[in-house]
């Protein structure tokens, strides 16, 4: 598999191939960060978080056209303008989703399951009645155009760095919030014990609705980012849903730093095994590294300390 490259080949490819897996390293964690915390919080398997990720994509796009057809004066920053709008829309269908379906539904995580895939189904349903069954691209501002040189050989283009970077900004927002805000602090107070949280006045049903909804609304900025380096259908998102369970249960429910370090092995394995075998090969193989490493440590690399 190796003889039929130089070393120089070798490093040159593990390089391009790292990167790569950076960028996915970047989706998967844009993604995964809001189901750890819904599946962390509240035990809800959200199988139609991957909708929650294409609504986001869809107003980039929305927001990506109407910036060239009206305001093109100001097309260089319309992602940022994007990825707020991206937030609060799936956000605010993430609350309507858990005040309607989820909140009836909680201690029943089979139900929930099948309640959040049907919604899915759904979505997508919804989603290829309103903007057609063919994938969509938004136009990319210059600035995010093109690529640095490392060396000779190695090349990394800018809309990489640029969702890198998001994607490290978000993951120290949401830590910020779990660990300096009210809100977090609640979370985790319930996550301890949600009777007694419930009792020194904390309202555990509106906190539950608010992380639901912040979980689906950092779903919708990983939809803004993943419209920088792919195009977007209807089913978009269940190519990613799997993954990121995978990513969710490897790192530990509920854990932040677990799920940054699972995504990072998860995605580096994948990238570089893709190289040299099929894509379908390097799934199966780091599906099984996985499962034996579960079977030792089924709580995941990082697990939460709970009273029982």
């Amino acid at each position: 598999m190796f003889s039929d490259y130089s070393m120089s080949e070798l490093g040159a490819i593990f390089a391009m191939q790292g990167f790569a897996g950076l960028i996915l390293f970047s989706v998967f964690v844009l993604m995964a960060l809001g189901l750890a915390i819904i599946f962390g919080q509240m035990g809800v398997i959200n199988m139609a978080h991957g909708e929650f990720m294409i609504l986001g994509a869809y107003v980039t796009y929305f927001v990506s056209n109407f910036f060239s057809a009206f305001l093109p004066g100001l097309f260089p920053a319309y992602f940022f303008v994007a990825m707020i709008l991206a937030f609060f829309a799936s956000g605010a269908l993430g609350l309507l989703v858990e005040w309607s379906i989820i909140r009836h539904l909680y201690k029943r995580p089979l139900d929930t399951l099948l309640a959040t895939w049907g919604l899915s189904l759904i979505l997508q349903q919804f989603y290829r009645s309103v903007f057609g069954a063919r994938e969509v691209g938004v136009t990319i501002p210059n600035w995010m155009m093109g690529s640095m040189p490392v060396t000779d050989l190695i090349e990394v283009p800018i809309n990489g760095i640029f969702v890198m970077i998001l994607a490290v900004s978000i993951s120290l927002c949401v830590y910020v919030m779990m660990f300096r805000s009210r809100w977090g602090k609640q979370v985790r107070a319930i996550n301890q014990n949600r009777v007694m949280a419930g009792a020194v006045g904390i309202n555990t049903e509106w906190t539950d609705r608010l992380t639901f909804g912040i979980g689906c609304g950092v779903a919708g900025v990983a939809g803004s980012a993943f419209t920088m380096i792919g195009s977007t259908g209807p089913t978009s998102g269940q190519l990613y849903i799997v993954d990121t369970f995978l990513v969710v249960v490897f790192g530990g429910a509920g854990s932040i730093l677990g799920t940054i370090a699972s995504a990072f092995s998860i995605s580096q394995a994948q990238s570089i095994m893709e190289f040299f075998l099929s894509g379908s090969m390097a799934k199966v193989l780091t599906l099984l590294v996985v499962v034996g490493i579960l079977m030792i440590r089924p709580q995941g690399l990082f697990s939460l300390k709970l009273r029982k």
